[in-house]
């Protein structure tokens, strides 16, 4: 982004009331909380439990530590402008705040295809496993990931740090968003909007393309396994994963897809916070409580640390 005579922006948030800012405080201070708390809890028993040492479960400490960075590049900024009033924010830390920000939000959306494509191999070709998903690969996979959110991201990016800020400062939303940004320009911003639909779409695209093979092909395999309980505990295996692929591809495609969304800039911060907020704090609850491994990896660490306490 090119400063003209702009320094600094305003965010104006969700709202100007006092009572409603208190309670959205409260809400965000508390998801926020929580949203560390598990996915943290989730990160540290992968490191100490032995039986959580599989591909799995490194896919899933990694997607929580993604979780987290991609909730605290904007909660814990909307939380002090509100606890302080101050709604101003330089040039420079807006430019960051996007650039985190949708580089987390892109990942995320390749670790969801990856995580799928893992559960599609641990189902249909469990004999070849642990060949097919080695260490190695795993870490080429987190790495791939994190380079294709990259490679999404320098278009559009390449773009809007060419745009220009004339007169008007004030962002409508809690935190630097391309699509308001791009509003209060003074450049001709037709290209870059065009552009952020296009890599929005195409991301979303490709990685449910990939989640959706990548189920079907399980669905497939499971219902040829001959007991029923083969196929309960089949599908519970990938129950969790299937939750929160719902969820953040729901969000964001109400979000891009929705002609109502677009118009209505209420309910799209509404929305968006919901992403920031909401859904990290529910993956971490959803992947523990439906998983007996991550449950019983957390009552002996419990134990652990209540048998080193009593010393």
């Amino acid at each position: 982004m090119r400063n003209g005579t702009v320094t600094t922006f305003i965010l104006l948030g969700l709202t100007d009331d006092p009572e409603l800012q208190g309670l959205i405080f409260i809400f965000l201070f508390l998801t926020y909380t929580l949203s560390l708390t598990g996915n943290l809890t989730i990160i540290t028993l992968t490191f100490v439990d032995s039986h959580l040492k599989t591909p799995m479960y490194f896919f899933l400490k990694n997607f929580s530590f993604l979780e987290i960075s991609f909730t605290s590049s904007c909660i814990p900024r909307y939380l002090y402008s509100i606890a302080t009033g101050d709604r101003v924010i330089t040039y420079n830390s807006c430019a960051l705040q996007v650039f985190f920000t949708d580089l987390c939000g892109v990942t995320e959306f390749f670790m969801l295809a990856t995580m799928s494509y893992d559960r599609y191999v641990a189902i249909c070709k469990p004999l070849h496993y642990v060949t097919i998903m080695s260490n190695r690969v795993c870490r080429i996979l987190i790495i791939s990931c994190w380079m294709a959110g990259l490679c999404v991201l320098i278009p559009p990016l390449s773009l809007g740090l060419n745009l220009k800020f004339c007169d008007s400062d004030k962002i409508d939303h809690f935190g630097c968003d391309a699509f308001p940004l791009v509003k209060i320009s003074c450049s001709e911003a037709w290209l870059m909007e065009q552009t952020v639909i296009i890599c929005a779409v195409l991301t979303l695209n490709m990685t449910l393309t990939c989640v959706v093979l990548s189920y079907a092909c399980i669905v497939k395999t499971i219902l040829r396994f001959p007991s029923a309980q083969q196929r309960k505990k089949a599908f519970s295996t990938c129950s969790s994963h299937m939750i929160v692929v719902s969820i953040t591809y729901g969000t964001c495609i109400f979000i891009y897809m929705n002609p109502t969304a677009k118009k209505e800039v209420t309910i799209k911060k509404v929305v968006s916070l919901l992403i920031f907020s909401v859904s990290p704090t529910l993956n971490p609850f959803i992947y523990t409580l439906r998983n007996n491994q991550v449950k019983k990896a957390f009552k002996d660490s419990i134990k652990r640390i209540a048998l080193f306490s009593s010393k």
